[in-house]
């Protein structure tokens, strides 16, 4: 994506427990103003797997999990669309927009930016498994996400995505986030989460991988990428591959390192991953 001007695009997966916190929250989206303000356009994608946890819980739906993956029935997409654009996406705006941002709130809906099949769980022997209304992104479609950007309004955007079949889906957010980052060809993918970046062993802050290229992931899955680093590893595969510059994992229960690992090459606190 070219605009005008010299300004770098970045854009920021924001989600997962850190958001409950609001202190905390408005710590992050002061520092995402402030780059918006100043050199950058950014782009906020978010989840809210928190939020759509106590939203179901609270109807009474209980969650079947597949393989991992949270099983979407019609009942159950409801409540994680209320819980993510009605509770989430909408508390993030309106925070934004009081510390003086200029914030729009999206889904992957809307100007249908963003383009889902369905997804299926196969196991290891073969199995198919019917997820519901789980979705895998096949297309983005920049051209309102541009508008706003030229105009110097700040996307805020969650993971949910529309069909040509008229089903919506719930996309996993990291995943989400990497496909719009490597469609708007991104300067900057970054993904906070609540680890300074991948580590040989979470447990020793010292074996942190400061610079990988692409190409390394591969040997690394199974042993130092497990857990809840296979999708943010995953989605930064996703975004370089497709057209982002570089992607950024670093923490997001620390505000400060959003704008450093921005700013500075240097940044030896997250990992930087480029082709």
């Amino acid at each position: 994506m070219k605009f005008n001007d010299n300004k770098k695009l970045i854009l920021i997966k924001y989600g997962g427990n850190a958001m409950l916190n609001d202190e905390l929250t408005e710590k992050i989206l002061t520092n995402i103003i402030a780059l918006n303000q100043s050199n950058y356009r950014a782009v906020l994608v978010h989840g809210g797997g928190p939020f759509i946890k106590d939203n179901l819980t609270m109807a009474g739906i209980e969650s079947e999990f597949i393989g991992g993956h949270r099983k979407t029935t019609p009942e159950a997409m409801k409540y994680i669309e209320m819980s993510l654009k009605g509770e989430v996406n909408s508390k993030l705006v309106r925070i934004i927009n009081k510390l003086g941002g200029r914030a729009v709130g999206l889904s992957g809906k809307d100007g249908k930016t963003a383009l889902a099949t369905k997804r299926y769980f196969v196991d290891e022997a073969g199995n198919e498994a019917d997820l519901g209304q789980v979705g895998d992104l096949v297309d983005v479609d920049t051209t309102l996400l541009k508008l706003l950007l030229e105009k110097d309004y700040l996307p805020v955007v969650t993971s949910i995505a529309w069909s040509k079949e008229g089903v919506d889906y719930n996309v996993n957010a990291d995943m989400f986030a990497g496909f719009l980052a490597g469609k708007l060809n991104a300067d900057k993918f970054l993904l906070l989460t609540d680890v300074d970046g991948l580590m040989k062993d979470p447990q020793q802050p010292e074996t942190l991988f400061r610079e990988l290229k692409l190409s390394q992931l591969s040997d690394m899955e199974g042993s130092v990428i497990k857990g809840g680093m296979i999708p943010k590893t995953e989605s930064c595969k996703v975004a370089l591959e497709l057209g982002a510059k570089s992607a950024i994992i670093t923490n997001g229960t620390k505000p400060d390192f959003l704008k450093q690992a921005i700013d500075n090459d240097n940044f030896n606190q997250a990992t930087k991953i480029t082709l």
